[in-house]
């Protein structure tokens, strides 16, 4: 019984989080690249204090990365983002039986804490000199509609750390 509660505590623990999905050139050779910035003319969808809060956070992972910023990059980092008002309203209906009776339920949820922004971030690497997307990531999240800007900027330092602890790609 203790590990049966263990295993799906750490199950709830591991569920968690940003969900990614990537894409990359398997013929780019990402250990030849070593200087970034973002793209001059970055049109992310986003207000302006969201892109300082992705710029940030960005910049602080790639260089523990070991890249750094330049005004002659190797890569340009484009992003961009697609937001939607989520609901947490559910309904659910079950049909069971046992010991030769039928039964039916109904069950529904009501949203605690609020309506959530659930939030599809894009995250492009193009390389400068021939103007190539070479890797792409998509975050998906979400995050409560009426956050402050401290809980903001977590969320993007969080979505950002696990989408660029897929970089460079294991080829």
């Amino acid at each position: 019984m203790r590990v049966s509660i263990l295993v799906l505590f750490i199950l709830m623990l591991t569920s968690c989080g940003p969900a990614v999905t990537l894409d990359y050139e398997p013929e780019a050779d990402f250990s030849s690249y070593t200087t970034y910035n973002f793209y001059p003319t970055v049109d992310s969808g986003l207000n302006a204090l969201d892109e300082k809060r992705i710029m940030r956070a960005t910049d602080s992972v790639l260089q523990v990365k070991g890249l750094q910023k330049s005004e002659t990059p190797d890569l340009y980092v484009n992003f961009y983002a697609s937001e939607q008002l989520g609901s947490r309203n559910t309904i659910g209906i079950g049909v069971g039986s046992g010991s030769g009776n039928v039964g039916v339920g109904v069950g529904g949820g009501i949203p605690i804490g609020g309506r959530k922004i659930e939030q599809q971030l894009t995250i492009d690497f193009i390389d400068v000199s021939n103007d190539a997307l070479i890797w792409q990531a998509i975050g998906e999240d979400d995050y409560p509609e009426k956050s402050t800007p401290e809980r903001k900027q977590t969320f993007y330092n969080k979505m950002l750390a696990k989408i660029f602890k897929k970089y460079p790609p294991k080829q």
